[in-house]
């Protein structure tokens, strides 16, 4: 098995640039990996070739038809808002069985070969009226990968988000701190500190100069989440 979670500290943090950019990194090895964003919410049909799962099926070089996106994102939702929340504006629910189920079989379809799952919004947010990505994770039991901000404040929510899957038993790869346009945090500093309190995890500053990450950077990303 090499299947490998993404999640976040919070919301618009990076996830799917990074879950993007490994799976090029991967292709580019030669390697058939696949993707899949299980959950989205805040998908508009008129815009799907700007939806997150869209941005995966590229680096997939996959083209967006409905069956594509229907396979690698199932559970859609229009309002931009907690899965829990937009499922309930729009008279549906996620059937969390049905989701781990799903999860679990990707992992055994792939076999060998390398599998993104890129989680929606932050660690901690609702799928259900009593699950959350966290629970979501737990069932699937793969490897981690934490996607952070640079912004100020994003020390404590990197921290906080490691020790709460650490708690759940979860084993933590990586954190890479993507880049947050705008931001007058310095990001090596930023990377050193958290450094010094996430014990072995390695953690990465990755600079955001323009749509693909530096490919050196993903390379190391990559071998510290030993995808």
């Amino acid at each position: 098995m090499s299947a490998l979670f993404i999640t976040a500290t919070g919301t618009e943090i990076g996830k799917t640039f990074i879950t993007a950019a490994l799976a090029r990194h991967l292709r580019g090895q030669g390697r058939a990996v696949r993707a899949l964003k299980p959950v989205v919410s805040g998908f508009d049909d008129s815009t799907k070739g700007d939806s997150d799962p869209a941005v995966l099926l590229r680096a997939l070089d996959r083209k967006t038809t409905d069956a594509a996106l229907a396979e690698i994102a199932p559970w859609r939702f229009v309002p931009p808002l907690s899965p829990d929340m937009a499922a309930r504006r729009e008279g549906r629910a996620i059937d969390f069985a049905a989701l781990v189920a799903h999860g679990r079989a990707a992992i055994a379809a792939a076999g060998d070969d390398p599998l993104l799952v890129e989680g929606v919004g932050g660690a901690m947010v609702p799928l259900t009226g009593r699950e959350t990505v966290l629970d979501w994770m737990a069932a699937l039991g793969v490897p981690v990968l934490l996607v952070a901000g640079s912004y100020l404040g994003t020390i404590s929510h990197t921290l906080t988000t490691l020790a709460v899957l650490r708690g759940a038993g979860l084993d933590v790869r990586a954190i890479v701190l993507s880049e947050t346009p705008g931001s007058t945090v310095p990001l090596e500093e930023t990377r050193e500190t958290i450094g010094r309190f996430a014990g072995a995890v390695p953690v990465f500053a990755l600079e955001r100069r323009g749509p693909e990450a530096d490919p050196a950077a993903m390379a190391a990303i990559a071998a510290a989440a030993r995808i």
